[in-house]
């Protein structure tokens, strides 16, 4: 991965690979890595341009500038950096390694000393690259959503062959990008990208509102996913309970006794845990689960979802008691959420309030990350 941001992405924090990578010029990367169920490590990495403009600022341009210059560079510039359909084959005859073997599992052509037919036998490389490794077939994965008739029988990864759009285009009345697509079934990718790294990438451009909202719901819904399953946990704790109970030693220390359950309690539940040999691997390397151009500080997300429940409720979020999702307006609805801010009502006049003593042995009320986040200038 760090010859990847180094040497694809040239990106340095001192600027000093100052011409830019395959991308442009990269101003911040976030990515993380995550094991696949088979195991399979991969990473899922946002990447910040200098000079892109968000959404809503494209948006602008299109619908109130009418910039036509700035929307054909745009669509250049996306049409040249995403592809969406499997390289053509050059010659049916012509016989390269990935011909032979698995594309994944050989190296690209090396450009020293090429041939006369360098650039066909490249592309006869990428055609099989893209074949293998782009290509997406239906699986019952893609459907493990579905709810059955008469919903739809729809791809969750939202690839289907009739989804073709032959040209890069700018809604005029609503200033929304949509994209090309040669092929429904490929995912987009960069040729250079996947050349280096030959293995399936996805890539995106986050140009509108509804798609910026869908990557960051996406994004916080992956950070916030456990590996272990909660039934999987709890059954685990039983079990954990229920075998240790006869060893543990009335005489001692209750204090001592808590922490040793604990410590049982908690091995237990890593051993429910399934870690492929990549992870272990990766853990014993201290390769990192995470790779960022920048320092960030922890965000104790608890108290800030708190203080937005509390200044603006949203009782069509909850849900009944039995995990079903209740109707908006419904009695049943309605009780569960006047319960629930009554429930968090109570619990936020009744929480401890911390106080500290200063320098000058004054009293002072301890500092709060919301109240810093509201309050703190730009």
């Amino acid at each position: 991965i760090n010859a990847f941001i180094k040497t694809v992405l040239r990106y340095t924090p001192d600027d000093s690979l100052g011409e830019g990578g395959i991308l442009g010029h990269v101003s911040a990367y976030y990515g993380c890595v995550e094991a696949q169920g088979r195991g399979t490590l991969h990473c899922h990495m946002l990447i910040w341009l200098h000079g892109a403009l968000n959404p809503n600022q494209i948006k602008d341009k299109v619908k109130s500038d009418l910039d036509i210059d700035f929307q054909n560079r745009m669509i250049n510039f996306l049409n040249d950096t995403i592809s969406s359909n499997i390289v053509p084959d050059p010659d049916t005859a012509l016989a390269v390694q990935s011909s032979v073997y698995h594309p994944c599992s050989v190296r690209g052509l090396n450009p020293v000393n090429a041939t006369s037919d360098f650039d066909c036998s490249r592309q006869k490389d990428m055609h099989h690259l893209t074949k293998c490794c782009q290509t997406h077939k239906h699986t019952f994965t893609c459907y493990k959503y579905w709810k059955g008739p008469p919903e739809p029988r729809v791809c969750r990864f939202d690839l289907d062959q009739l989804k073709i759009n032959m040209h890069t285009f700018f809604d005029p009345d609503t200033g929304e990008l949509h994209l090309r697509k040669l092929d429904g079934l490929v995912n987009d990718y960069n040729e250079t990208i996947s050349e280096c790294v030959r293995c399936n990438t996805d890539i995106k451009f986050i140009g509108s509102g509804p798609f910026a909202k869908a990557v960051m719901y996406y994004v916080t819904d992956y950070i916030t996913k456990t590996q272990l399953k909660a039934h999987v946990a709890y059954a685990a704790l039983e079990v954990a309970l229920r075998r240790l109970e006869p060893l543990l030693d009335p005489s001692d220390n209750v204090t001592i006794t808590a922490k040793r359950l604990l410590q049982r309690c908690s091995y237990a539940m890593i051993n429910q845990q399934e870690l492929s040999a990549q992870q272990v691997m990766s853990y014993l390397m201290d390769f990192g689960d995470h790779y960022t151009s920048h320092s960030y500080n922890n965000l104790y997300w608890t108290s800030f979802e708190f203080h937005v429940n509390f200044q603006s409720p949203s009782p069509e979020c909850y849900l009944s008691q039995n995990g079903t999702e209740v109707k908006e307006g419904s009695q049943q609805n309605n009780i569960s959420a006047d319960q629930h801010l009554t429930d968090y009502n109570n619990s936020f006049d009744d929480s401890e309030v911390s106080f500290t003593i200063s320098a000058d042995k004054q009293m002072k009320k301890m500092a709060s990350q919301v109240e810093d986040y509201i309050y703190r200038s730009d």
